[in-house]
This record gives structure tokens, sequence and C-alpha cells, in this order.
């Protein structure tokens, strides 16, 4: 392993914080603020049309210049954070009344009334004697007047980015009920280099695009990356030796293994729930089939055996099914069957070819791409292949993956042309909600990880 690379993968340790910051209140201790048990302010995300709910963030104080300039960072972060979601809309801080906010006191309610904000965060920065920086908010419901939730914890002045996400994933909770997702990254493939001759790597950030680190040398092709649900491993396939192969891949020590050397091809490794099993499909010929593998014996078992391509398998959140695409009936649908093999059915019924199925985290849901019409599309339906519903389309979409809230989905999309290449984006369920996900170059096949530990 080269030096650069030693180095990418020791700042891959950085990702320990979650743990590391509550591991630190274990031991100092959490300070919770009073909190209100019922608000007027929240937002009632079952509904079909959501009016962004109007949240002011206030530059996080500190005690001198330094922290005052890391506060108004970390707050940056969480008003981004909050704006992409498309749930909430931010003030701008041009029009905020009361300049000054003393995190320890109640706000002038009247001065943010006026401008119409229904949530307001409030929050201060100290770098501590030993070295660690402490970071306290309280976030408010100015409608009621009333604080909602406030809290402390401490971490390394160079965590600060994760701070912002972590501050961004209370108040998402507090204020919609369900778990937030921006304390999580991205694993892709990054692609650079001329059309006809990319150099594809695996790549690695923050879920806002920011912290970029290269997981592997750019030599030998990698496709479908896949986090396991505790993200401290990735599986892929990688053409090494001209040979593909499923790997397993250690974020935190830089480890890898090769998973078996199987014969002929094997595509689109994934993780089971509770990451004891890996499910792929094996090629023999001119069919695949879809395997399971147990990581700890290394034994397999078939779970498809027909003539056709059956490939692209993926867990329920419990584990249970599986759904995967198949080219049984003459063309690519979509089929789910019990974790065994058994009681396989089909579950698409629309026109068009249907590949990459995805399971929700919750369960209630199947994303898809769909080639129709000569467009790709991004699309979600319930597990039974009801309520179809089409979010997104484009000249050449594929490769969905949710967000660990199951609320917002990831994909690339290509666009033509010598110059052209594969970019990334979001879109949440509303479908009206699409974002562009910055990379330095064009990126391919991304995969969500869970809130990380």
């Amino acid at each position: 392993m080269t030096s650069q690379m030693h180095r990418n993968w020791q700042s891959c340790k950085s990702w320990t914080l979650r743990a590391a910051v509550f591991a630190t209140l274990l031991a100092t201790g959490l300070h919770f603020f009073p909190t209100t048990a019922s608000a007027a302010v929240e937002i009632d995300i079952t509904k079909g049309n959501l009016q962004p709910l109007a949240v002011a963030v206030a530059p996080f104080g500190g005690a001198g210049e330094q922290d005052s300039k890391l506060g108004a960072q970390i707050a940056d972060v969480v008003t981004a954070d909050l704006e992409r979601s498309g749930l909430f809309r931010p003030i701008d801080s041009a029009a905020f009344l009361q300049k000054s906010i003393d995190v320890d006191g109640a706000p002038r309610f009247v001065d943010w009334r006026m401008i119409n904000a229904q949530a307001l965060l409030v929050g201060r920065v100290e770098k501590l004697s030993d070295g660690r920086l402490r970071t306290e908010f309280r976030l408010w419901d100015i409608v009621a007047g009333k604080q909602l939730i406030g809290q402390q914890f401490f971490t390394r002045p160079d965590n600060w980015r994760r701070v912002g996400h972590i501050i961004a994933d209370v108040v998402y909770q507090r204020l919609t009920g369900e778990k937030g997702y921006f304390d999580t990254r991205i694993v892709f493939v990054d692609e650079s280099g001329p059309k006809n001759i990319r150099r594809k790597r695996l790549a690695m950030m923050d879920q806002d695009g920011q912290n970029l680190q290269f997981l592997t040398p750019g030599g030998p092709l990698v496709l479908t990356p896949r986090f396991s649900p505790t993200s401290q491993e990735i599986t892929y396939l990688s053409y090494e030796d001209q040979q593909p192969r499923v790997y397993l891949l250690n974020i935190e020590s830089g480890q890898r293994e090769i998973i078996g050397d199987f014969p002929g091809m094997s595509f689109a490794p994934r993780f089971s729930p509770d990451g004891q099993k890996i499910i792929m499909s094996r090629q023999q010929g001119g069919n695949a089939n879809i395997y399971s593998m147990d990581l700890q014996s290394r034994r397999t078992m078939r779970l498809t055996n027909t003539a056709a391509i059956d490939t692209a398998p993926c867990y329920s959140p419990d584990g249970q099914d599986i759904v995967f695409e198949s080219d049984r009936s003459g063309n690519q649908q979509l089929y789910v069957m019990r974790a065994d093999g058994s009681e396989q059915r089909r579950i698409s019924q629309g026109e068009g070819r249907y590949s990459t199925p995805v399971w929700s985290p919750r369960g209630d849901l199947i994303a898809f791409t769909k080639q129709l019409g000569g467009q790709f599309l991004i699309g979600v339906m319930r597990p039974d292949g009801s309520e179809e519903r089409i979010l997104t389309e484009g000249y050449h979409n594929e490769g969905p993956t949710w967000s660990p809230n199951g609320r917002v989905l990831m994909f690339f999309r290509e666009s033509p042309g010598e110059a052209g290449g594969p970019k990334l984006y979001t879109v949440d369920l509303t479908g009206y909600n699409e974002r562009l996900v910055a990379t330095p170059s064009f990126g391919s096949d991304p995969a969500w990880s869970p809130l990380i530990n």
C-alpha cells in the first residue's frame, strides 16, 4: 500500500466520531436542557404537499474570535442540511431582528415572529483547556414560545463538520418525528479521464459531498460498492487480473479480502441486514442465478435455478424476503422471494423494463430503475407491486440507493456526448426536491450508509 493510500485509510478513522462523542458523553455526562413535551411547530410528512417550515439558524456564538468563526461554520452546515431536505426554509440571517442571542436565555419571541420564523436554533461553541470542543444548542418553538430540546456534547475541534450534521439530525427528528440522515456517508465509483478509457476507483464522502476520500488506487475496474449494516465494511466487485471478484473492504483498517473465487462471473454483491451474509448473482454460461454466502463458514446457497438472468438481489430490512430482477418472462421484471429462495413471484406489472431494485429501510417501498420510451426512470412501488410512482426521469438514470430513514433516494444520471458522464443526484419521495450532489469528477454506483455509530 502506498504512503498516500495509507494516509487515506488512516483518515477514515475520523468516522468513529459519533462513537467517540457518545463515549465521551457517557464519561462526562450529557446535559439536556428542559424539553417541552408538546409543540405547536412540527412537520406532518405524511401530507402530499409540504410547505417547508421557516426555521432560523443563528450563527453559534463563542468566547473568542476563533470559537465564533467555528460556531458560524457549524451553523452553516446545519442550515445547508435542513435546506437540502426540502422540508425546511432557512431564513436569511440578514433578516434577523435580534442580532445577539444568549444561548442561556429565552429569545425575544416577538422579534422572530415578525420575520415569520416558526423555529429557532441557537448555539455556542467553546474550545476547552484540554483541547476538546464543547458545543451546546437549543431549539425553540417560536409559535408556542417554548423550548423543544437542548443538548451539549464534546469532541475534537477537527470534527466540527460532523457536529453540524449531528445537530441537524436532532433538529430534523424533533420537528418531523422521524430520524434524520445527515450524519451519513456515501461510497461511490469516482470516474475520471476520457469517456472510452475512464479511470474508476472507489471513493467515499459525507452525504453533502464533503470530506472526499479515495479507497482504491484506480487501476482495476470497480463496480457496485455496498455498505455493511455497521458502515465499517464495504463489499464491491473488482476486475483484477481480468477476473471479476467480490471483495470485502474494512474502512477502519484498510484491510481487504476476496470473498471467494467462483466459476464464471459474480455481480451485484450486497449484505444481509444482520451483516452475516452476502447475496450476489453468479453467471455460468448464458444464465445467471442468485446465491447467498455465509461470511463465517463461506458456504454458499443457491436461491434461484432458471435458464434466465436473475440478478441485482436485495434483502428486505427484516431479512425475510429478497427482491431481484429477472428476464425469465422475456424482459427485465422485478420478483420477490423468501430468503431461502421459495415462493418466487413477479411484482412489477407496468410497461417497460425494470432493474436495480432496492428495498427501503422502512420496508414499505422498493425503488427501481425503469426503461420506457427511450428514457430511464427512477420510481418506487409497494412490495406487492402496487402503487407504482415515478419520481424522476432522464436520458440515463440508474442505481437508486436509500437514505437510512427511507425518505430520500440517491442515484446517478449519465449525460450524453463525448464530454458527458455520470453525476450523482438526490430526489425525495415527493419527486419535487431533486438536487445535484457535487463531486470533483464524474460519479456512479452510489451507496448510502446507515447513520454513523
